[in-house]
C-alpha cells in the first residue's frame, strides 16, 4: 500500500483518536486514586501502564471499524458513534485497518510483559492486560462477536473497570476492594455511555443485525437508561460518602456534587426524549460531553488532593 499525505489522514481517522481521551481519563483516574490511597508515584511505571492502555484501546478502534464494515453501510457515522466511515468510503484500507489493529494488539502485550519483567509484578497484571485487549478485540471480531450477541452492553459496562484499574494496577500491582467500590459508579457511568452511543445507530445497527438495548427498545427507552445510570452513579457516590472507607483526604461529597452535571443533562435529555435521530443525536452529544467533564474535573480534584 502506497501511503500518502490523504491517505495517512485518512488512517489517523480511521482510529477515531477523540475517543482516547475517555481513556486516559479513565485510566489517570484510577493511577491518581492509588496515590491517594498511599501508593507511590512513579512516572516510569504510569507511562508504560498507559502506553499498554493506548495500544490497546487504539487497537479496539481499528478492529472496530473492520469487523463492523457491513454494519456501518447501513447507519450513518456521527460525532461519537457509527464508526469512522473510513473503510466505506475506503474499502482499499480495509485489510491494513485489520492487520494494524493486530500489530497494536500485539505491541500492547509486548509492553505488559516488559512491563512485568521490569518491576518484578505479577503475572496476574500481565493476564489482566490479556484479557482487556481480548474484551476489545472481540467486541466485534467472531467468533464471539459480543456486540452482535446481546453481549455488546455487557462489554462495554465492564470497561468501567478495565480501563482504571489499568490505572490502578500500574501503581500498586494489585486489585484490592477499595478500588473495587470506587468503580462501581464508572460501571454505572458506562451504561449511560453504550446507551447513548447506540441511540444514533438504531437503524444502521438494526439493518446491521446488531442486537442492542436501542434496537431492541427504541430511543426513548435509551434515554431513560441513560437517565436511570446517572440518578444511580450519584447515588453511589453519595452512599460511598457516607462511610469511613476511604482516607478523609478523599472527600467524595465532593465527586458526588460533580457527578450532578452528568445526572442534570440527563435528565434535561430525558425531558427532551424523542424518536427522531437527528434531535437525539443532539441530546447524545451533549449526555456524552457531560459525562467527560465529570472525568475531568474528578481527575482534577484528585490532582489537587495529591499536590
Amino acid at each position: 500500500m502506497n501511503l500518502n499525505y490523504n491517505k495517512l489522514v485518512k488512517i489517523v481517522k480511521l482510529g477515531r483518536f477523540q475517543f482516547l481521551l475517555g481513556g486516559i481519563l479513565y485510566f489517570c483516574m484510577g493511577a491518581f486514586l492509588a496515590v491517594l490511597l498511599n501508593a507511590e508515584f512513579s512516572l516510569d511505571k504510569f507511562l508504560l501502564g498507559y502506553a499498554i492502555l493506548f495500544t490497546a484501546h487504539l487497537s479496539m478502534h481499528y478492529s472496530n471499524d473492520y469487523f463492523d464494515l457491513e454494519a456501518d453501510k447501513c447507519g450513518k457515522p456521527s460525532q461519537f458513534a457509527g464508526g469512522s466511515g473510513i473503510l466505506i468510503e475506503n474499502p482499499e484500507l480495509k485489510k491494513f485497518s485489520k492487520w494494524f489493529s493486530v500489530v497494536l494488539l500485539s505491541l500492547s502485550l509486548i509492553i505488559a510483559a516488559v512491563f512485568v519483567v521490569l518491576f518484578s509484578y505479577s503475572i496476574w497484571f500481565f493476564l489482566f492486560m490479556v484479557f482487556a485487549n481480548l474484551l476489545g478485540w472481540f467486541y466485534a471480531a467472531p467468533p464471539l462477536r459480543l456486540s452482535y450477541n446481546k453481549l455488546g452492553e455487557l462489554a462495554t459496562i465492564s470497561v468501567g473497570f478495565v480501563m482504571p484499574a489499568i490505572g490502578y494496577l500500574t501503581l500498586t500491582g494489585t486489585i484490592d476492594i477499595l478500588f473495587i467500590i470506587f468503580s462501581i459508579p464508572l460501571l454505572i457511568y458506562q451504561m449511560l455511555f453504550i446507551s447513548a452511543v447506540q441511540i444514533p445507530d438504531m437503524e444502521g445497527d438494526k439493518l446491521g443485525g446488531k442486537i442492542t438495548w436501542i434496537v431492541s427498545k427504541g430511543r426513548k427507552f435509551g434515554f431513560k437508561v441513560i437517565t436511570v445510570s446517572a440518578i444511580l452513579a450519584t447515588l453511589s457516590f453519595f452512599s460511598i460518602s457516607i462511610t469511613n472507607l476511604y482516607p478523609p483526604i478523599l472527600n467524595f461529597k465532593v465527586i458526588t456534587l460533580i457527578s450532578t452535571i452528568p445526572l442534570i443533562l440527563a435528565v434535561l435529555s430525558y425531558l427532551k426524549r424523542t424518536e427522531d435521530r437527528k434531535k437525539a443525536m443532539h441530546l447524545v452529544n451533549q449526555n456524552l460531553i457531560s459525562l467527560i467533564i465529570f472525568l475531568a474535573i474528578t481527575n482534577f480534584y484528585f490532582l489537587y488532593l495529591i499536590k
